[in-house]
């Protein structure tokens, strides 16, 4: 059965309490949705004819949150090895390779996505390699095959420093297999792409033949600073190499994780280097982790740092996005703050502020109802919108996904 919301062309959210997230709380507020974007929010708002009107009298209002580090549909659940495209580790440096050439946009755990208020995902490989791959943001649901779904394939590429590389190819009896040799492969790698674009130019500009490689063109383009790197780091003195190899190449660094971020945090800081930190549910499984806690997360905030939350699922279950913002809280992290981390520092810290992230005009209607405040652990995602259309509402007592079939039946 199809949702009439997603035959209409305008709706309207009204009596709720709002919260942009960019701008204060509006009680009693109303979010105008007209041919799948916001349109305007505010109160006393003027209700075009025909609209479909939503009474969201005692909930809450949000736009809909980002996983700003997920690997969900390359590592499958239940699926085992067949479902899992995370790492390409037969070679150090995989830059060439792209995340969304992997994603099964079937896979469940976009379906506890939408449980849990999350549109967007920034899905990226996984941290075997010291270069890992190309990352690609989509919406959580919505399209027939991924390339329906995506909102940018522009994101980042993303690294590994530390244990994972130096562990997978020690193993192997084969370069990296010490930290020494991680930063080495790294610096290889950008000095060649520097080379590349270098040489690629001056053959455009005579007008002469150049063979390409896919690899040194996405490395190329964090160079220009058109994709960020994505750095997975945990321990501070690889987030200080981190920094280091940031120096030497001038690209534009996102920190991945950070667990040991708060020894560095006035740094972090005076520099404006985000942090995506997380996941916060996890026990101590590896050395890096010893001096995982939660309130490292609300030292970073405290210092200046601009933050991000990531459950990095699979590792912790997606939908649990919200309730780790929500410990984080308890653990003193400002409300406010912890739904910036979970909205418009994301979008920011991945240039797509311009799509998602608020409730802000112009920006796509990935509107989320809530039944009350989501930090509270008893608030549950009532009713999900993704540009507008409908693919997740709560009804006697039960969530319910509305499915592919049925979107497309209205789409005709």
């Amino acid at each position: 059965m199809t949702s009439p919301l997603n035959s209409a062309r305008v709706i309207a959210l009204v009596n709720a309490r709002v919260v942009p997230v960019a701008g204060d709380p509006i009680e009693r507020g109303t979010v105008l949705i007209e041919d799948g974007l916001i349109s305007a929010v505010g109160a006393d708002l003027s209700i075009p004819g025909g609209a479909v009107i939503i009474d969201a009298a005692g909930k809450w209002v949000l736009p809909g949150f980002i996983e700003a580090h997920g690997h969900v549909g390359i590592d499958e659940e239940a699926n085992g090895w067949a479902g899992n495209d995370t790492n390409e580790m037969t070679d150090p440096n995989t830059a060439g390779v792209r995340a969304i050439d992997a994603i099964n946009i079937d896979d469940e755990g976009f379906r506890d996505a939408l449980a849990g208020g999350v549109t967007t995902i920034v899905v990226k490989p996984g941290s075997g390699n010291p270069i890992g791959g190309q990352t690609v943001a989509i919406k959580s649901w919505g399209g027939r095959t991924v390339d329906e779904q995506v909102i940018s394939e522009s994101v980042s590429v993303k690294s590994a420093l530390g244990e994972n590389p130096k562990r997978v190819y020690g193993d192997k009896k084969q370069t990296p297999s010490t930290r020494l040799g991680v930063s080495l492969i790294i610096r290889r790698a950008f000095v060649e792409a520097r080379n590349y674009a270098e040489a690629r130019d001056a053959a455009a500009a005579k007008n002469e033949p150049f063979t390409r490689d896919l690899g040194k063109e996405a490395l190329a383009r964090v160079l220009s600073g058109e994709l960020a790197w994505d750095q997975h780091v945990h321990r501070h003195d690889d987030i200080a190499t981190a920094l280091r190899l940031a120096d030497e190449f001038g690209y534009r660094l996102v920190i991945n994780h950070g667990t040991e971020g708060h020894k560095l945090a006035d740094v972090l800081a005076e520099r404006d280097i985000p942090v995506i930190f997380g996941p916060l549910f996890t026990s101590r499984t590896k050395v890096e982790l010893r001096d995982r806690a939660i309130g490292n997360l609300v030292a970073l905030a405290a210092a200046g740092v601009r933050v991000a939350i990531t459950t990095d699922h699979p590792v912790v279950p997606i939908n649990f996005l919200v309730h780790q913002a929500s410990f984080a809280v308890k653990e003193g992290l400002p409300a406010r703050v912890a739904l910036e981390a979970l909205t418009v520092n994301p979008a920011a810290m991945m240039r797509l502020q311009d799509r998602v992230g608020s409730l802000t005009p112009g920006l796509d209607a990935d509107v989320v109802v809530w039944s009350g405040d989501p930090l509270d652990i008893n608030s549950r995602a009532e009713l999900v919108l993704i540009s507008g259309v409908e693919v997740y509402r709560w009804s006697d007592g039960a969530g319910r996904v509305v499915e592919r079939s049925e979107r497309l039946a209205v789409r005709g």
